[in-house]
């Protein structure tokens, strides 16, 4: 199989004939290799983009809020992040060799369902108008915080299955990129374990309730601890160390493996700083 690291979409005959920018060639060709390599995260991240035009549009004519935010405003920021991660991962698995491709197939449709019954969760309580996260008000909305949370605790199993991949067989690309999928998913696995915590608390908030001040569009608390600023950092670990990793594998080719380990490190204790620093009930 032809890896996607390998395969530059700038320069394969598809996208030189395709018309438009370079850059709307890239995604186009991008998106058709990965579909290619990976048809069950594809899909997900497609159907997540739908998910979010919907959304947006509820966002638009649905005028309710929910905890002090638009009713809307967390299914709009799921379904961007769940196509930001089913896309992620589909790619960086893909690198894989062809003796792992089997537990991929296996592992992206387990991913693609926990993301589907997330979806429908939140947005199906967001159309009743209540909140999806911790709510507990009637044995229903119990019930669908528990399958929830039962199908999320079956994604980040899926994740440790796909670490485990990634550091038994070797993804195709230098040293700095391989190192930097590697700590990116790890790093992404404790982003998700912070996740848990959060469930297990009950709220995402320290030191006053959730639904209070935040950040304009991402609802941050301004006057307590949030978890969700770690949650946040940790999870976009799977973008961000790979980025890192691939480029120092261009800029300083014989030392990227060891820079890309100490900027995961560095990464990672961030993540532990912003933790902490919520555990106390600071705000960012």
């Amino acid at each position: 199989m032809k890896t996607l690291f390998l395969a530059n979409p700038l320069t394969a005959p598809e996208a030189a004939a395709a018309p438009g920018p370079a850059p709307a060639r890239w995604a186009r060709t991008a998106l058709r290799a990965l579909h290619r390599a990976n048809p069950a995260l594809s899909y997900t991240g497609w159907l997540n983009v739908g998910l979010a035009a919907l959304a947006t549009a509820g966002l638009l004519l649905d005028h309710r809020f929910v905890t002090g935010a638009p009713v809307w405003l967390k299914p709009l920021k799921f379904s961007l992040s769940v196509t930001a991660y089913a896309w992620t991962l589909g790619w960086l698995l893909a690198d894989l060799p062809g003796a792992a491709q089997r537990g991929v197939r296996w592992l992206s449709a387990g991913v693609a369902l926990s993301m589907a019954v997330e979806q429908a969760v939140i947005f199906g309580q967001a159309g009743r108008g209540t909140t999806s996260h911790y709510n507990v008000a009637t044995a229903f909305d119990a019930l669908l915080f528990g399958l929830m949370g039962l199908f999320i605790a079956l994604n980040t199993a899926l994740t440790v299955w796909a670490l485990y991949l990634v550091w038994r067989h070797r993804p195709h690309g230098p040293a700095g990129y391989v190192w930097g999928v590697r700590w990116g998913l790890l790093v992404f696995l404790v982003g998700s374990v912070l996740g848990g915590l959060m469930i297990h608390n009950g709220q995402h908030t320290v030191g006053a309730p959730d639904g209070g001040p935040g950040l304009p569009g991402l609802g941050w608390s301004t006057r307590a601890g949030d978890l969700r600023v770690a949650h946040f950092l940790g999870l976009h670990a799977l973008q961000a160390l790979p980025l890192l990793g691939g480029a120092l594998g261009r800029w300083v080719p014989r030392r990227a493996a060891v820079l890309a380990g100490a900027g995961a490190l560095a990464y990672a204790a961030l993540v532990a700083g912003l933790f902490v620093r919520a555990l106390h009930g600071q705000p960012l």
